[in-house]
This record gives structure tokens, C-alpha cells and sequence, in this order.
């Protein structure tokens, strides 16, 4: 066989999100949005003195780190996007990513709730003012990264007249979830610090600071949760989608063609690799049943073997 006449056969391994290059900017900005914030509150912290604009200078630096796992997640896939030593392709880099970043997400929540307990039980005078200051300047900060890194996904969706619409989670980057709920989790610390400052501020309850800090992890360490599940199931290569495993029986299973072995599983942001092993007494080749599958939004990567039905009485 001719090499040139091979092409027609072959096909790229590229299963990066829709959105891959677009959200890699975003990731971009907010790093260096977060990084400046940084290194402005701990010069500031260092030439006043103050405690809280130090802590949360240093704080910020998990976060800026995080970001930068993503965004460096982003940069890796593309520029490896066609590399051959990915079976795959590399559109799973954004979920080691996102669970490489939980796992920090959880360490943080950890950090602050042992924080708040040794405040808790020996408070450490603060000066309300500058802290409030710090405070609403990071959730100014974090509020303008989080709109930069909001979902869109929903907007420039357009189901093409499938009867089974997925439901949207299947598509979702949670490389830029992960990094959206970094931020989302600062701009939570930031809103409770404030809420709690005021409080501690006005009824001269000390512990209201400490104690909003618990609540505040337990809130972090949930997300932190939710994330390594949802990048988890991808990287064990979990079927989340049972919608398109029933679609993709119901096409192959007609005229006898039964589906005796199904493998579904993600390979990137909104793509799906299937293994499908049919049996029939009158089998095809191959790409008629590749064949009954296409149009299926998602379904990216599809190998069909074909077995032939054993005779159940031989002659």
C-alpha cells in the first residue's frame, strides 16, 4: 500500500476545548492580576508594618500559584497538542491541572481553619481599619478575576438539534473551573474578613474574626472537594455521560447488530473517545456502524470491531 494513499485513514489526536485559546489568555491575566496584587500587598505590609497586609500578601501567593498551574496547563496542551507519545492527545493536562490545584485548594482551607482555631483561643489584637482596607481591596482584586474567568460556556452553545442535549458539565474546562473557584475562594475569604472585621469592630466581639475564618474553610474545603471529584473521574476515565452510551446503543443495535462491549470515556474539554465491540449474525464492516454514529456532538474519537455471531447449531 501506498503511504500517500494512508492519509484518508489517519487523523489527528487534538481534543483540546472549544474554548482552549481563549480561556488560556484569560488564565494568563488573572495570574498577572493576582501576582501584582501580591507584590503590592507585601511591600505595602512591609513598609507599614502590618500583620494583615502581610498575611495576605503571602496568601494570595497559593492562589498565584494555583493560577499559574493552570495557566501553564493550558500552554503545555497546545504547544504538545500533536505530540504522538499522547495516546490522546493531551486534552486531559487541564484536569491534572484542576486536581493538582484542589488539592492545594484543600491545603489552604486547612491552613486558615488551624489559623482561626489558634486565634480562637488566643486572640491577637488587630488593627481594624488597614485590615478592612486590605480586605476590600483583594475582593475588588478577586471580583474583577472572577468575572475575566467566568463560565461562558452556555452562551455559545447551540445544540444542533439532537434530541439528547448533554447536560452542560460534560463540556465544561475544569481547568478554568478550577482556576475560577481559586478566585471565587479569595473573594469569599475577603467578604467574610470584611463581615467579620466590621462585627469585631463595632460589638468588640473578638471572636467573630476567628470564627468567620472557620466557616470560610469549611466553604473552601467543599469546593476543593467538589473539584478533585469532578477532575478525579476524568484522569480515572469514569463514563459520565450514561445519555450518549444509550444514544450511541440504540443507532448501533438494529437488524440484529448487538453491542456486546462499550467503553465511553473523556479525553478533553467536550470530547469523547468510544470502544464498541458488536456481534451479528450478518456483520458490516466497521464504518457503516462509524457510520450510524455521526452527527453525535462530543464523540470525537470512535473504534468499532466487528464480530460474526456463532452458529448455535452447527451442521
Amino acid at each position: 500500500m501506498h503511504s500517500h494513499s494512508l492519509d484518508q485513514w489517519t487523523h489527528d489526536h487534538v481534543f483540546l476545548g472549544s474554548q482552549h485559546a481563549h480561556n488560556e489568555r484569560r488564565t494568563w491575566f488573572v495570574v498577572a492580576l493576582t501576582a501584582i496584587m501580591m507584590v503590592g500587598e507585601i511591600v505595602a505590609g512591609t513598609l507599614f508594618g502590618s500583620m494583615a497586609l502581610l498575611a495576605d500578601g503571602w496568601h494570595m501567593a497559593t492562589h498565584a500559584a494555583a493560577l499559574g498551574i493552570a495557566a501553564l496547563a493550558y500552554l503545555f496542551a497546545r504547544r504538545q497538542a500533536r505530540n504522538t507519545h499522547f495516546t490522546f492527545g493531551t486534552g486531559k493536562f487541564g484536569d491534572l491541572a484542576a486536581f493538582a490545584s484542589a488539592i492545594i485548594l484543600g491545603i489552604i482551607a486547612i491552613q486558615i481553619a488551624f489559623e482561626s482555631m489558634q486565634r480562637l483561643f488566643s486572640p491577637v489584637p488587630i488593627a481594624y481599619s488597614e485590615a478592612i482596607a486590605v480586605a476590600v481591596l483583594g475582593l475588588a482584586v478577586n471580583l474583577v478575576s472572577a468575572w475575566l474567568l467566568r463560565d461562558e460556556h452556555h452562551d455559545h452553545h447551540h445544540d444542533h438539534g439532537h434530541s439528547h442535549d448533554h447536560s452542560h458539565h460534560h463540556h465544561r474546562d475544569n481547568n478554568l473551573r478550577a482556576a475560577y473557584v481559586h478566585v471565587l475562594a479569595d473573594a469569599a475569604t475577603s467578604l467574610l474578613a470584611i463581615a467579620a472585621l466590621v462585627l469585631a469592630m463595632v460589638s468588640n466581639w473578638v471572636w467573630a474574626d476567628p470564627a468567620v475564618g472557620i466557616i470560610g474553610s469549611l466553604v473552601i474545603a467543599s469546593w476543593a472537594y467538589g473539584l478533585i471529584r469532578a477532575s478525579g473521574a476524568v484522569l480515572l476515565d469514569v463514563n459520565a455521560d450514561n445519555d450518549l452510551e444509550e444514544t450511541i446503543r440504540s443507532r448501533i443495535e438494529s437488524k440484529g447488530d448487538r453491542v456486546t462491549d462499550l467503553h465511553l470515556w473523556q479525553i478533553g474539554p467536550g470530547h469523547r473517545a468510544a470502544v464498541i465491540s458488536v456481534v451479528s449474525d450478518h456483520p458490516l464492516p466497521p464504518a457503516t456502524y462509524k457510520r450510524r454514529l455521526g452527527g453525535l456532538r462530543g464523540l470525537s474519537h470512535v473504534t468499532v470491531e466487528v464480530e460474526t455471531c456463532p452458529d448455535p447449531h452447527p451442521h
